[in-house]
């Protein structure tokens, strides 16, 4: 049997988060993990479940999420901006809420790339008099 769930991808520099919302009881699950264990700091889980808890959706739905590629911040920002879309899909209502704490806006930062010359992206070597 198929269960309905809600849909949503979160991107936040090369992190890439696929969360399937279903109706439970608050559980979230990450690459088949509890939360907990994925994103062990408080910090990084209260990111995580600030849609939930900003929408009142605390207990309404279980998370189950797929998440690759950058590092365990990213990975954590990319998880909260795919759960926001996957609660709009669930109800249109709550689009202005989540859009006051700027959750449903992809975070577009990313490193700027190295340029020859210069030892990081605008770090130029240092300059000798003599």
């Amino acid at each position: 049997m198929q269960q309905h769930y809600y849909y949503g991808t979160g991107k936040r520099k090369s992190a890439i988060a696929q969360v399937r919302l279903y109706p439970g009881e608050g559980g979230v699950v990450v690459n088949n993990k509890p939360a907990e264990e994925v994103f062990p700091w408080e910090s990084w889980h209260l990111l995580v479940l600030q849609p939930l808890k900003v929408t009142g959706m605390m207990d309404k739905f279980n998370v189950v999420a797929k998440v690759h590629g950058g590092g365990i911040v990213g990975q954590a920002a990319a998880l909260r901006h795919g759960i926001a879309r996957a609660l709009l899909v669930s109800d249109e209502g709550l689009r202005r809420t989540l859009r006051q704490y700027g959750l449903l806006t992809r975070d577009s930062r990313v490193k700027e790339s190295k340029k020859y010359g210069l030892k990081r992206a605008r770090r130029a070597p240092q300059y000798t008099k003599r």
